[in-house]
């Protein structure tokens, strides 16, 4: 799941400046996997660039390739504020496109994939993850809050990933705003960084009917089902309508990405259903847009996050 927060990300073919994407976020969420994707793309990739050089790295001649450089605590002189410090003084230059891309995910993921890999944490080489995780963690938050681009990687494949990262920096394709929608179940809590939410547990529930229980929001019996809900029609048309307002105004202003979630109790039906709906309008429509269904995924029946509709 991505999201750009509060910020507005302006397109680089908006603004014609030079691309710099600094890419960070805790050990473990895929930062490798970022700077390769955007390698692949065709941009200048550097890793773990000590933070006194960078500035000295754009003193000289403009390279014809955008530049991505990957940050993380292992950098030699890496700290929390040299690195605002950094943000700030480059953001000021004219003719600089920068771009914060922060890899997010949850403590036990994390935990979890340090524990399938028995790799030790850079900043706790000599105690349990859990302690790396936590420092980490703190030493990041400043950062996290400033970042442009957040791309949870809790629940991504590294297939998933890279289809988020090639949405976002493909530089070969024409830069629009793309649309992702995505379902969720409100027990396993709201998705992080998120711009949109429509809770659809007023609906009525399949979950209540022995012949719809085991199915979910894909099969036609199920979105029927919910259809016929007499409050399903208004609430609906409200929302499409809310969409068909705000995209436009959004793509005009240089907004590049806008993530839509509904939840329901168990994500399975009534936030998968809806969301089905909602983005094959959109793509009818020819928006750019992207569908996953977190708790189907989970259990093997769903959509990915590379699912893709355009209605191009």
């Amino acid at each position: 799941m991505t999201t750009n927060g509060d910020k507005q990300t302006t397109s680089h073919a908006a603004t014609g400046g030079r691309r710099l994407v600094l890419v960070t976020g805790p050990s473990g969420a895929g930062r490798s996997t970022a700077v390769n994707v955007l390698e692949d793309l065709g941009y200048e990739v550097i890793d773990n660039l000590p933070l006194s050089l960078l500035p000295r790295l754009l003193e000289g001649a403009p390279l014809p390739r955008p530049l991505a450089l990957g940050i993380d605590v292992r950098n030699r002189d890496f700290s929390t504020i040299g690195l605002i410090d950094v943000m700030d003084d480059l953001t000021s230059r004219a003719g600089l496109d920068v771009e914060l891309l922060y890899l997010d995910c949850s403590a036990d993921v994390l935990l979890r994939r340090y524990s399938e890999t028995r790799r030790r944490h850079p900043m706790a080489p000599a105690e349990s993850p859990v302690q790396g995780i936590e420092r980490e963690f703190d030493l990041l938050g400043p950062i996290r809050a400033r970042a442009n681009i957040l791309i949870d990687t809790t629940d991504l494949t590294p297939h998933d990933l890279r289809s988020e990262i090639e949405g976002w920096f493909d530089t070969t394709v024409t830069q629009k705003l793309a649309v992702s929608v995505q379902s969720f179940s409100y027990k396993r809590g709201v998705p992080r960084g998120v711009d949109m939410i429509f809770d659809c547990r007023f609906l009525r529930n399949p979950y209540w009917s022995e012949e719809l229980r085991a199915l979910n929001g894909l099969d036609v019996a199920v979105a029927d089902y919910i259809a016929d809900d007499k409050r399903f029609t208004d609430f609906y048309i409200q929302v499409e309508n809310l969409l068909h307002l705000l995209l436009p105004a959004f793509a005009e202003e240089g907004k590049a990405h806008l993530s839509i979630a509904f939840g329901c109790t168990g994500g399975q039906h009534r936030s998968v259903a809806v969301a089905e709906k909602l983005a094959n309008a959109l793509a009818a429509s020819g928006w750019q847009v992207s569908i996953r269904h977190r708790e189907l995924e989970r259990r093997g029946g769903g959509s990915s996050a590379s699912g893709g509709r355009t209605g191009e």
